[in-house]
Order: structure tokens, then C-alpha cells, then sequence
């Protein structure tokens, strides 16, 4: 599968699970006490399992053809305890529904709405790649997710 491809299918398979349905577009786990969201397009699957909610950690794999050919590990969630979980997992479900082919991994650079700014710095590049996404609100940084992979060899 070319970089290209990749790419197109990350991005829709970002917007079609955790983005756009958050915990609905679950599947039956494969690991006891984790969510798994699935998305597949012929003989590609990207699966996201994650454990947690206000602070979580998890990893994408996209299969093609049963065997693994990319991955990303992630660990993040809620940096003040004060704020409003929903409203800041509501937001990082748009910015994260803005993800694009450029730049796949989670969501754009900058968004801002509701009250927040959402930033993203990814470096690298497909291959082998890591990044950091805030949201942050007045008073500060509220949420933030560390994330790294890149192809599987």
C-alpha cells in the first residue's frame, strides 16, 4: 500500500469511528477491559483499542491482508480536573472529525471553538512519526494525548 493510500484511509477511517461515534462505533474487545472501534474498506482494517476515558492509553493498527502495516500507540486524556469532561471529549471529537490526508494522525494543526483551541504538532512523517495535541481553555491546558509509530517492517 503507497504512503497515499495510506494516508486516504487513515483519514476516513479517523472520521468514521471515535470522531464521528465515539464509544458507538465499538466492537466486542479482543482484550478484556478495553473499547475497540473497527473500520474496513476490502482487505484493509484499522483497528483502535484503547483503555480509560478522563486519561486513557491505546494504539491504531491498520491491516492489510491480515498482516499489520502500520501503527500508532497514543496516551493522553484530561489535564484539569475541574474541567468539563464532555465538553472537552465533544470538542476533541470535531477537531478530530477535521483530520486530513496531509496529515493523518489525529487532527489539524489549530481549530478553535466552544471556549477551546485544539492544537496538534505532529513530526515525522508515516514511516516513523510522533506528536502531541492540546486543547486548552482559559485557564490553561486542559486535555493533552502524546502519540508515536509508524510503518511496521
Amino acid at each position: 500500500m503507497t504512503n497515499e493510500h495510506l494516508a486516504q484511509f487513515l483519514a476516513a477511517a479517523k472520521r468514521a469511528t471515535y470522531a464521528s461515534q465515539g464509544d458507538n462505533a465499538s466492537v466486542t474487545p479482543l482484550l478484556s477491559g478495553s473499547r475497540q472501534l473497527e473500520f474496513q474498506l476490502g482487505s484493509v482494517l484499522y483497528r483502535d483499542i484503547y483503555f480509560g476515558f478522563t486519561f486513557f492509553v491505546g494504539q491504531e493498527t491498520v491491516y492489510e491482508n491480515e498482516k499489520p502495516i502500520w501503527a500508532m500507540s497514543y496516551a493522553g486524556g484530561m489535564m484539569d480536573a475541574n474541567a468539563a469532561v464532555e465538553a472537552v471529549y465533544k470538542f476533541l471529537q470535531f477537531a478530530l472529525r477535521q483530520v486530513d490526508v496531509a496529515n493523518p494522525y489525529r487532527g489539524p494543526g489549530l481549530i478553535r471553538g466552544e471556549g477551546f483551541q485544539y492544537t496538534c504538532q505532529t513530526n515525522g512523517a508515516l514511516e516513523n512519526f510522533w506528536g502531541i495535541e492540546r486543547i486548552s481553555q482559559n485557564r490553561g491546558i486542559v486535555y493533552e494525548l502524546r502519540y508515536h509509530g509508524g510503518h511496521i517492517r
